[in-house]
């Protein structure tokens, strides 16, 4: 399962207020407890958190890799901040650009510009695409699978491997009024986009959009990410710091025969 560390980014207030005073300490402890709890990348994402998003990016990636190794997620939906992070990261490490839409009506090409950044970042670059258009966030499992598939369509026509690419279904919020219906749409997108390229583009998702809002937070996380696997995701953006998540992605895997059973499992996947 490849995991992606979620919490260095300028949502959360310690990381706003960090990126604001420059301050080097939260940014990197909070990066090598991801990577100590087992994230495969570490997710970064500005948002808010400043104006300058290109310069505070990468001041982020630079304050990381000073201190950890892990592969780098660039968060964002600018190409411009991708672009301004990529010049700081070390691509030898390895390097996810998150996230592109198929289109924007503000700018129809935008898929192509994040694709050919991740072609320019070499063999370890690739790219979270997520299945959204200028239309929107589809609320259907037909136009979502339709999206995904024109995305690993234009991927390959331009010679990108397909398994350098991860679709996002878009997990919406299950709290929001007629919303409920939406993780099962999720996991039957996933039944099919699974079929749409050999070998097949990896599946991920924002785990924490699930369960915003709501009371039950990190139960609602772990049993759909559960579910999920059981379904074919291979990847979350994911609080890695949470246990019982970590335990439930654990548990799933022996379950699918991902992983060895030992009756330390749990010791073994951590």
């Amino acid at each position: 399962m490849i995991l992606i560390g979620e919490r260095i980014n300028g949502m959360f207030t310690n990381v706003k207020e960090a990126i604001a005073d420059r301050n080097k300490q939260v940014i990197q402890e909070l990066a090598q407890k991801q990577t100590e709890a087992g994230a495969s990348y570490l997710d970064v994402n500005v948002g808010t958190a400043a104006s300058d998003q290109e310069s505070a990016i990468q001041w982020l990636v630079e304050t990381i890799q000073e201190t950890c190794s892990t592969p780098l997620s660039l968060d964002s939906q600018k190409p411009a901040v991708i672009a301004a992070g990529l010049k700081a990261v070390n691509i030898e490490n390895g390097v996810i650009l998150n996230s592109t839409p198929l289109n924007k009506k503000s700018d129809e090409e935008v898929f192509d510009k994040y694709l050919e950044m991740a072609q320019q970042a070499g063999p370890k670059g690739s790219i979270i695409a997520l299945t959204m258009d200028k239309n929107g966030v589809p609320q259907d499992i037909d136009t979502r699978v339709s999206i995904a598939a024109e995305i690993v369509s234009k991927a390959t026509e331009k010679g990108f491997d397909t398994q350098r690419i991860f679709i996002d279904p878009i997990i919406l919020p299950v709290k929001v009024p007629n919303a409920q219906v939406q993780p099962g749409n999720i996991l039957s997108a996933i039944d099919q986009i699974k079929y749409l390229s050999d070998p097949a583009p990896h599946m991920t998702i924002g785990l924490s959009n699930l369960s915003q809002g709501a009371t039950e937070r990190s139960i609602i996380n772990r049993i759909f990410l559960a579910m999920a696997i059981s379904r074919g995701l291979d990847s979350a953006i994911v609080d890695v710091l949470d246990r019982d998540l970590m335990n439930a992605v654990a548990t799933a895997e022996m379950l699918m025969n991902k992983q060895i059973y030992s009756d330390s499992f749990l010791k073994v996947y951590s």
